[in-house]
């Protein structure tokens, strides 16, 4: 009797400790609800995506700190006892000098194609997986962002996914973002190469190089029974280093120098113009 009372303590205590916090985001302005919030509990791999509407729901104790991210607004961090209403602050962003940029597009090449590859499909729930394009002397003929593609299985239309465009910080790591406001995509069903046109963005590859990345969507829109679409496609390859997005930090794994790290990278190319 002594033993089963004690089990039942355990599984109260328990579920009292890592229970549902349940919230909404919103702009601190306007008081529009943001969709496709980043959402994390910090210093751990536990995470979600804030719906159309701004509503999430997150499994964690009260005590942690929840972390709230999303282009165009300033990080937040709070504890999870406190996210009931999240209000993020909008960035203001200093209003440039237009610049008319001189792009032909009478030519084109496509680079990060890895060539006799294998594909496989992984579901890394709310991590963010990025590819490093180094940047080459060549590419000065052809500096503009045409297009990215990225390879996915997706089991539903419609899935839908951001991409991320980060420029080389002074470590090496992905930094500031090229963008200023989200790129989400959505997708086709079935196992597809899906091909974005990004010429009027007016990007340009950075001359120290460019890491692009996907993130997944943990939204009811693209749940399928217990999963999230879409599966994107990895190429296994030799590396010697690669970066990837968990505990709220960029976190990087390099070789020891005697060979090259084999590693899964997600299928992303870039097509660039002129």
């Amino acid at each position: 009797m002594i033993e089963k009372r004690l089990i039942w303590l355990f599984l109260f205590i328990s579920q009292f400790a890592l229970s549902q916090i349940k919230g909404v985001v919103k702009d601190s302005l306007s008081g529009e609800p943001i969709p496709y919030v980043n959402i994390w509990v910090e210093n751990e791999t536990i995470g979600t995506t804030s719906e159309i509407d701004g509503s999430f729901v997150l499994a964690t104790s009260s005590d942690k700190n929840i972390v709230f991210s999303i282009l165009g607004y300033n990080k937040k961090t709070l504890k999870a006892n406190q996210t009931q209403i999240v209000l993020l602050n909008p960035i203001i962003f200093d209003l440039k000098e237009m610049v008319i940029l001189n792009k032909k597009e009478t030519k084109q090449v496509e680079i990060g194609i890895i060539k006799n590859s294998t594909f496989q499909a992984f579901d890394n729930g709310p991590k963010v997986e990025a590819k490093f394009f180094p940047y080459e002397k060549s590419y000065s003929k052809t500096r503009f962002i045409k297009e990215v593609t990225i390879f996915t299985d997706s089991r539903i239309d419609n899935a839908t996914i951001k991409l991320h465009f980060y420029k080389v910080n002074e470590n090496g790591a992905p930094g500031e973002e090229l963008l200023t406001k989200d790129y989400i995509v959505s997708l086709q069903k079935g196992v597809i190469k899906h091909k974005f046109n990004l010429s009027n963005l007016d990007l340009e590859f950075p001359k120290n190089g460019l890491f692009v990345a996907y993130e997944k969507l943990l939204i009811e829109q693209n749940k399928q029974g217990t999963k999230y679409q879409p599966y994107v496609l990895y190429n296994y390859v030799a590396r010697d280093f690669f970066y990837t997005y968990a505990y709220g930090k960029w976190t990087k794994q390099e070789t020891n120098f005697t060979e090259p790290l084999r590693i899964n990278e997600p299928s992303i190319t870039l097509v660039l113009s002129n």
